[in-house]
C-alpha cells in the first residue's frame, strides 16, 4: 500500500512525458505533489484526505490506458476544488505554473546557448550585451555562457517569487543578475593608499612604486585586479593626487641622473666613480624638500631648486677634490635637463596608461575593465604636469588615432582652484574644452554644486566628490568618513516608471500606489541580495578586501566576514523612463510643459524621499538613482510594446528615454535642457548625467564649448558632457574629426556616424 491505502494496480497504465516518452503510472508522485501544496496551507490536508484524492483521480482515469502528465495534473486540480480543499489547490496551480516557468525558462537558457555558441555576432542580441566583452572569442564565449547559466539558477531556484515576477514582467530591472550570489558592484579606488607600502594582486608582491612609469602601469594593474573581484566598474578618484606622487620619485631620480652625468662629462668617468656610488652619495647631500620639479622658470621653486642642486654638486666637487668652476651653469643645467626628462617620462607614462586601459583584459581574459579616472584638483606641479599628459595622450588617441573609450575620464571642475581665469589650474580647464571637443572626453563634475560642495575640504582629495563614468556618485555615510576614496555602490534596481503610468491609466493616486510598491519592492530585494554577500569572507575578495582597498578592510583578516565594512557602500534604487511616464500621465513630458516638469520632480523627489527614509530607519547608505539603463531602456520599451501596443509619445520608439533626460528627440534649446534637467541632479544623489549635442566640429570653436560647459556648471548640473558627431573610418579604424580625407589612410570615402557611449558602469 502507498500514501495510507492507494492501489498499486495503476501502475498497469502509462502516462506522457511532456517529452514524449511513455513511463509507468506512479501514484506517489500525485500524493508527493499534494503533500508538497499541502505544506503552507492555513486548512492542511490529512494524509487520510489526500489518499482519499489521490483515489478519485485514480477513478477518473482508470479506463485510460494512456494519458498526458498535464491531463492528470487538471484532473488533480478538479478533484482538489471538488472536496472543498481551494487553498491548496491555489497552491497546487501555483507550483505546477513555477514548474512550467522553470521548463521554459530551461528551453529559453538552451536557446540562448545556441545563439552564444552558434549565431554571429550581429544576429544575437546576446552578443551584444555588453560592449566590453568580445563574444566572438573563446574566452568571450565561456564567460557568456556562465552568465546565463547563472541568471536562469538565480531566476529559478534563488529569488523570491515575487522579486522574480516582478522583473520577468519588467516592472522592475534587476541589473547584473548573474553576480547576485557572488560580489556586489563598483569601487572607487585611493591609489595612493594602496601604493604606499606595495600591494599583492595574487600572484605575487609588487613593491611601492617608485617612478610615474611605475605609477601608471600599477593604476592600470589595480584596476584590473579590483575589475576581477566585483561585477561593476573601477574608478580612480583623485588621479592627479596619486600620479603627481609618481613623477616628484621619476624627478629625483632624474636630478641624480642628470648631475652623474654632468660630472662625467666635465671630470671623466673614472673620476664620477660607479654610478650607484655616486647617485648614493650625491643623494645624502641633497635636500629634495628643496628642490622639485618647476614648470617655469619665472617662480620661487625654480630658483630654490637650482640653489639645491648646486648646493649638493659643490659638496660633491668639494669633498672629491674637483673643481668648481663652471658651478653655476652646472647647476642650471643639471636642473633643466631633470625638469626635460621628467616632462618626457610623464608623457610617456601616460600614454601608456591610456593604451593599457583599452588593451589589458580581466575576467578570464574577456573583458576590458571598466574604468574611470578623476582629475583636475591638483594645482602642484607635479599633479599639473600628470594631469596635462594624460589629456595630451587622450586627445593623441590610440595606435589609429582612435578615440579611447577607457578610461571614462572625468574633470572635476571647482571655483577658486581651476574655473576662473585666476584660478592656478584654470589653463587645464580649457585644454579639458579642447580635448573634450575633439574626443568626447573628459566629461565633467561640479564641486560647486551644492550638494557636492557641501563635502568640500581644500587640499583632502577624499572629499572632493568623484564620479564613476557610469555617473554612480558615492559621498555621504552614515556609518562613517564622508569621503569619495575607498567606496563604492553595493548594487541597485530600476524602476520601469512607463509601465507603472500605463498600468495606472491616468489615475494618479494609483500610479503613487504602484510606484511606492515597486520602490519598496527594490528596496526588499536589495536587502535580499545584502543577505547572501554579507555573509562572504575576506578571501573571496583577494585584491578588494585583501589589499585594504574597501574602506574598513584594512582592519580584517582573510577569514573574517565582510559584512560590518558593507554599510561603507551605497544601495540604490532608480528609475528609467521618466519624460514617457509623464505623457502616459497627463500628456506631456517635463521639456513640453511646466505641469509636467513639476510633476516629474515630485516623482523623483518622492523616490528620493524614500530612500532618505530608508536611510534614517536602517542606518545605511540608500540613495536615488537616475540610472545608467542604456540596455534596460531598450528591453523595458519592447515589454511595454508587447502588453500596450504603440502609444505615441511613450512606446512608439525603440527606447524609452533614460532617467530623468529630455527626450533626445525633442527639439529644445541648450539652455532650457539644462534648467530643465539640472534640479533633478539634487534629488539623484546615487548618481546622474546630462548630455547637450552640439552640431558640426566643436573643436573649432571652443569657446562655445566652454560656454555650454559653463552652463551647466552654473545651473548647479553636478556631472555632465557634450556629445558631438565623429567620424570613424571604417578600413582603418581612425575616429575624429574627418573633413576631406581621413588624416590616418587618407581615404576619402567615409563613414558617418555618432561615436556617442552613455559611460555604463
Amino acid at each position: 500500500m502507498v500514501g495510507g491505502g492507494i492501489t498499486k494496480w495503476m501502475n498497469l497504465k502509462t502516462v506522457t512525458k511532456r517529452s514524449g516518452d511513455r513511463v509507468g503510472y506512479d501514484a506517489e508522485k500525485i500524493y508527493n505533489a499534494i503533500l508538497g501544496a499541502n505544506k503552507d496551507a492555513k486548512d492542511r490536508m490529512s494524509r487520510e484526505d489526500i489518499s482519499e484524492v489521490v483515489k478519485c483521480v485514480e477513478q477518473d482515469i482508470q479506463d485510460r490506458e494512456n494519458i498526458s502528465v498535464e491531463e492528470i495534473q487538471d484532473i488533480v486540480e478538479h478533484e482538489l476544488m471538488k472536496h472543498d480543499f481551494y487553498d491548496i489547490a491555489a497552491k497546487y496551480i501555483r507550483y505546477r505554473q513555477r514548474h512550467a516557468d522553470r521548463r521554459a525558462a530551461q528551453k529559453n537558457l538552451m536557446g540562448a546557448y545556441r545563439d552564444i555558441f552558434f549565431a554571429d555576432a550581429v544576429d544575437s542580441d546576446l552578443k551584444r550585451d555588453n560592449a566590453n566583452i568580445n563574444t566572438d572569442a573563446s574566452m568571450g564565449i565561456m564567460l557568456k555562457l556562465g552568465a546565463e547559466g547563472a541568471k536562469h539558477f538565480v531566476d529559478n531556484y534563488v529569488l523570491p517569487e515575487k522579486f522574480a515576477e516582478a522583473d520577468k514582467e519588467d516592472y522592475i530591472h534587476i541589473h547584473d543578475k548573474d553576480f547576485s550570489l557572488i560580489t556586489f558592484n563598483c569601487c572607487q579606488i585611493d591609489l595612493l593608499k594602496l601604493f604606499h607600502g606595495g600591494f599583492s594582486t595574487g600572484h605575487g608582491f609588487l613593491r611601492e612604486p617608485n617612478s610615474i612609469r611605475a605609477y601608471a602601469s600599477l593604476a592600470c594593474i589595480a584596476i584590473q585586479s579590483n575589475q576581477n573581484d566585483m561585477f561593476g566598474g573601477q574608478s580612480i578618484n583623485a588621479f592627479d593626487y596619486s600620479m603627481a606622487e609618481g613623477v616628484n620619485k621619476s624627478f629625483q631620480k632624474a636630478v641624480l641622473d642628470e648631475a652623474y652625468k654632468s660630472v662625467v662629462y666635465r671630470f671623466g668617468r673614472e673620476a664620477a666613480g660607479k654610478e650607484k656610488e655616486f647617485r648614493e652619495k650625491f643623494h645624502e647631500g641633497m635636500d629634495f624638500s628643496h628642490c622639485r620639479y618647476a614648470e617655469t622658470q619665472d617662480s620661487d621653486r625654480y630658483r630654490e631648486s637650482v640653489e639645491a642642486v648646486r648646493q649638493a654638486l659643490e659638496k660633491w666637487l668639494q669633498a672629491h677634490g674637483q673643481s668648481l668652476d663652471r658651478l653655476e651653469a652646472d647647476a642650471l643645467d643639471v636642473y633643466q635637463m631633470a625638469c626635460d626628462d621628467v616632462v618626457e617620462e610623464t608623457h610617456q607614462a601616460m600614454e601608456a596608461l591610456i593604451h593599457n586601459f583599452n588593451t589589458l583584459h580581466s575576467r578570464a581574459g574577456a573583458q576590458v575593465p571598466f574604468s574611470s579616472i578623476n582629475y583636475g584638483m591638483d594645482t602642484s606641479p607635479e599633479g599639473r604636469l600628470a594631469t596635462n599628459e594624460v589629456l595630451n595622450a587622450i586627445q593623441a588617441g590610440l595606435g589609429n588615432g582612435e578615440t579611447p573609450i577607457f578610461p571614462i575620464s572625468v574633470f572635476q571642475l571647482k571655483a577658486g582652484v581651476n574655473y576662473n581665469p585666476e584660478d592656478p589650474n584654470y589653463d587645464l580647464f580649457i585644454k579639458a574644452c579642447k580635448v573634450s571637443a575633439k574626443r568626447l572626453f573628459p566629461n565633467f563634475v561640479n564641486l560647486d554644486a551644492p550638494y557636492n560642495l557641501q563635502y568640500y575640504k581644500p587640499g583632502d582629495y577624499n572629499s572632493y566628490v568623484a564620479t564613476m563614468g557610469c555617473r554612480t556618485r558615492v559621498m555621504s555615510n552614515v556609518n562613517g568618513p564622508e569621503e569619495s576614496g575607498s567606496r563604492g555602490n553595493f548594487a541597485f534596481v530600476t524602476i520601469n516608471l512607463p509601465k507603472l503610468a500605463l498600468e495606472a491609466k491616468g489615475d494618479l493616486d494609483k500610479f503613487w500606489d504602484l510606484f511606492d510598491h515597486y520602490v519598496k519592492l527594490g528596496h526588499d530585494y536589495i536587502q535580499f541580495r545584502l543577505q547572501t554577500i554579507e555573509k562572504k569572507h575576506v578571501f573571496n575578495y583577494p585584491f578588494l578586501m585583501g589589499q585594504g582597498v574597501w574602506m574598513g578592510s584594512d582592519k580584517l583578516k582573510p577569514t573574517d566576514s565582510i559584512r560590518d565594512v558593507l554599510k561603507h557602500a551605497s544601495y540604490s534604487i532608480g528609475f528609467c523612463g521618466l519624460a514617457e511616464c509623464l505623457v502616459a500621465l497627463i500628456g506631456k513630458h517635463h521639456g513640453e510643459s511646466e505641469e509636467a516638469q513639476e510633476l516629474g520632480l515630485k516623482i523623483v523627489g518622492r523616490l528620493r524621499e524614500m530612500t532618505d527614509a530608508y536611510t534614517k530607519l536602517e542606518r545605511r547608505n540608500w540613495t536615488c538613482f537616475g540610472t545608467p539603463a542604456e540596455s534596460t531602456a531598450g528591453q523595458f520599451q519592447r515589454a511595454n510594446q508587447r502588453v500596450y501596443g504603440i502609444i505615441p509619445g511613450v512606446t512608439d520608439r525603440a527606447y524609452m528615454t533614460n532617467s530623468s533626460h529630455v527626450p533626445v528627440y525633442y527639439k529644445i534649446k541648450a539652455i532650457d535642457k539644462i534648467r530643465i534637467e539640472a534640479p533633478y541632479h539634487a534629488l539623484e544623489n546615487a548618481g546622474h548625467i546630462a548630455y547637450v549635442e552640439m552640431d558640426g566640429d566643436p573643436s573649432k570653436n571652443v569657446k562655445a564649448f566652454e560656454d555650454i560647459v559653463r552652463a551647466m556648471h552654473d545651473a548647479d548640473m553636478g556631472y555632465f558632457s557634450i556629445n558631438h558627431p565623429v567620424d570613424r573610418d571604417p578600413v582603418c579604424g581612425y575616429t575624429g574629426i574627418i573633413e576631406n580625407e581621413c588624416p590616418h589612410c587618407h581615404r576619402k570615402e567615409i563613414e558617418h556616424g555618432s561615436f556617442v557611449v552613455d559611460r555604463m558602469k
